[in-house]
């Protein structure tokens, strides 16, 4: 099954520095039918105005992941850790038993991220942060498919991978194809995966899809994704329930 949830049919608000978007039930956004697809709770699609951000605030339980799709976010967390992630860069925070953190737009021009949080494993976690510049050319370079890069994860297939660590059996991936390339990628049985293409236009198993949609996908065996136009695509892989 294919979920093709259209960029403008997701909820939102707009508070002048922020602008944001979200694909599952959120703040003031509510709809009983997007609530989570598998563990995964949380996919937001933020636009942040420059020298503005979020002030100090705490989570728990929760892997939150953040990746940048223009621009650069700079992090600051009651731990200790400090640090700017740029375009097409990720960083993770498992909130585990408590962290109070900001995030703020430092930038001369608009930020734009991807916020998702996925349920982690084990409550009551320590709480870590991470962030790690991701070779480009490693998702694709328009002349060969080298399929998803696996940029956070905690899958067991993935340990030693060089991937960022969460605290679940799931897995935050991207990739970069080319107009006309076609990537595969399998989904195990009891798996789930959530799609969202950054930038160009893409169709999954002949679902299409326009910049910032998203698919939810489940029980596809294999998942056969064609680029329409150039194409930046982030997933995530989680279990199904």
């Amino acid at each position: 099954m294919i979920d093709v949830r259209p960029f403008a049919s997701l909820g939102g608000a707009n508070h002048g520095w922020l602008k944001a978007r979200h694909h599952f039930s959120f703040a003031n956004y509510r709809d009983p039918n997007r609530m989570s697809w598998g563990r995964l709770r949380v996919w937001n699609d933020d636009e942040i105005a420059p020298g503005t951000g979020f002030d100090a605030h705490p989570h728990r339980d929760m892997e939150i992941i953040t990746y940048v799709r223009e621009g650069a976010i700079t992090h600051r967390d009651n731990l200790g850790n400090e640090g700017r992630t740029a375009a097409g860069d990720v960083q993770i925070m498992s909130a585990g038993t408590g962290v109070v953190h900001a995030e703020y737009n430092l930038e001369p021009e608009v930020t734009k991220i991807f916020q998702i949080w996925i349920m982690p494993d084990v409550r009551g976690a320590k709480p870590n942060w991470g962030a790690k510049e991701f070779p480009k050319a490693a998702r694709g370079d328009g002349t060969a498919v080298t399929g998803f890069e696996v940029l956070a994860s905690g899958r067991p297939a993935d340990a030693g991978s060089g991937a960022l660590p969460l605290n679940v059996n799931g897995a935050v991936l991207a990739t970069t194809l080319a107009k006309g390339q076609t990537l595969t990628q399998s989904l195990a049985p009891g798996r789930a995966a959530y799609l969202v293409v950054a930038k160009g236009a893409a169709t999954v198993n002949g679902a299409a899809l326009a910049t910032r949609d998203g698919a939810g996908i489940v029980d596809e065996p294999v998942i056969t994704i064609t680029a329409e136009e150039d194409a930046e695509l982030v997933m995530v892989e989680v279990a199904k329930e």
